[in-house]
C-alpha cells in the first residue's frame, strides 16, 4: 500500500445498533487500490456487521461511506462492491457454468463480455476442467473458489470477503490466497475478515483489529506490536535460586529468579546468550519467544481470543 494514494473506500465515524446492541461505534478506516486489508478480532466484534453495511445490505445508523473509484486506472472497474458472504452463496443445482451466468448477468455484464469474463474467473479460481458440474458436487473448497469467483465478474473495486477460507482444505486456502494476491496486483482492493491468527498475520499488508465494535488497533504488524508491547522478541531465563551477581542486558525480577531481556532482532540473540557463559549458576529454563497478534489482541483488550 501507498499512503500517499487516494483511498478507494472511506468511512467515517460509522455507527450500528443491530439486533438490540450496539454493533459498530464510531468506526473510520481507508482502504487503498491494491491493499490486502485484514479484519481481525473474536466472534460478535462488529466485523461482519461492517461489511454489510459497506455492501448495502445494512444502512449505518449514523456516519460515511463513500467509494470513488481511480480515474486513472488502466482497466476500469465497477464502483459496486464484490461480496463473499461467510455462507455459501451459489446455487447448487446449477452448473458452475449456470452460476457463473446467473450471477453476471445479475451484476449487469453484458452478455457478450460475460461470456469472455466467466472463462478468465474459471481458469483464475482453477476451475475450467469443473465448468459442466453442478455446485453441490463440488468439494467445499471448490464451491467457496466458486463463489469468489461470482463476486468479481463484474471487476470490482473492491472486494469484500467474510471468513473467505473457513471450512476449506490447505490446498483451497493456498489457492484463494493466490487468487486474492493476484486481484491486489490489478489494483483491486481486497478487505476480508477473519479470526485466523497465521493468516492474517503472514497474508495481509495491514491489519485492523476489532473488539466490541470498535477499532483497537490499525497497522502492519510489527507497528502492531511495536505500539502495543514494544520490542518484538524475548529472552526469558528462570533461575532455581535468586541469581548472583548483574546479568548484561538482562532486567531482574524482585524475586531474583527470573531475568527477561527484550530484543529488536533475533540476530541479537547470540550475543545476548552469551551471557550464559559467565554465569555462575546455570538458568533452570530458557525461553525465546517472538511476539505476534494474539500478544497484540490481549495487550490492547485484556482478554484472550479464546474466551
Amino acid at each position: 500500500m501507498i499512503e500517499t494514494r487516494e483511498p478507494v473506500l472511506t468511512l467515517e465515524s460509522i455507527r450500528k445498533n443491530y439486533r438490540r446492541r450496539e454493533a459498530l461505534r464510531g468506526i473510520s478506516l481507508k482502504l487503498y487500490p491494491g491493499e490486502l486489508l485484514g479484519f481481525f478480532g473474536p466472534n460478535g466484534a462488529g466485523k461482519t456487521t461492517m461489511i454489510r453495511c459497506i455492501c448495502g445490505l445494512l444502512r449505518p445508523d449514523s456516519g460515511r461511506i463513500v467509494v470513488q473509484i481511480p480515474t486513472e486506472s488502466s482497466s476500469p472497474k465497477s464502483q459496486r462492491p464484490g461480496l463473499v458472504p461467510q455462507n455459501l452463496a451459489v446455487y447448487p443445482d446449477l452448473t458452475v457454468q449456470q452460476n457463473l451466468e446467473v450471477f453476471g448477468r445479475l451484476e449487469g455484464v453484458p452478455w457478450k463480455q460475460l461470456r469472455t469474463r466467466i472463462d478468465e474467473v474459471l481458469e483464475w479460481a482453477a476451475l475450467l476442467e469443473r465448468r459442466k458440474s453442478l455446485a453441490k458436487t463440488l468439494s467445499g473448497g471448490m464451491q467457496r473458489r466458486l463463489n469468489i469467483a461470482c463476486s468479481v465478474l463484474q471487476k470490482p473495486a473492491i472486494l469484500l470477503l467474510d471468513e473467505p477460507t473457513v471450512g476449506v482444505d490447505p490446498q483451497s486456502r493456498e489457492r484463494i490466497y493466490a487468487m486474492m494476491e493476484e486481484l491486489t496486483q490489478q489494483g483491486t482492493a481486497v478487505l476480508l475478515t477473519t479470526h485466523q491468527l497465521e493468516e492474517v498475520e503472514t497474508r495481509c499488508d495491514r491489519i485492523v483489529v476489532m473488539d466490541h465494535g470498535t477499532i483497537v488497533a490499525d497497522g502492519r504488524l510489527p507497528e502492531l506490536v511495536e505500539q502495543s508491547i514494544g520490542k518484538p522478541h524475548r529472552v526469558e531465563l528462570s533461575f532455581e535460586r535468586p541469581c548472583a551477581g548483574p546479568l548484561a542486558g538482562f532486567d531482574l525480577d524482585e524475586s531474583g529468579t527470573r531475568a527477561t531481556c527484550r530484543m529488536e532482532s533475533m540476530q541479537q540473540l547470540p550475543q545476548i546468550l552469551d551471557v550464559l557463559r559467565h554465569l555462575e549458576q546455570a538458568p533452570e529454563s530458557i525461553d525465546v519467544r517472538s511476539f505476534g497478534l494474539q500478544d497484540v489482541f490481549l495487550a490492547l483488550t485484556g482478554r484472550s481470543l479464546r474466551e
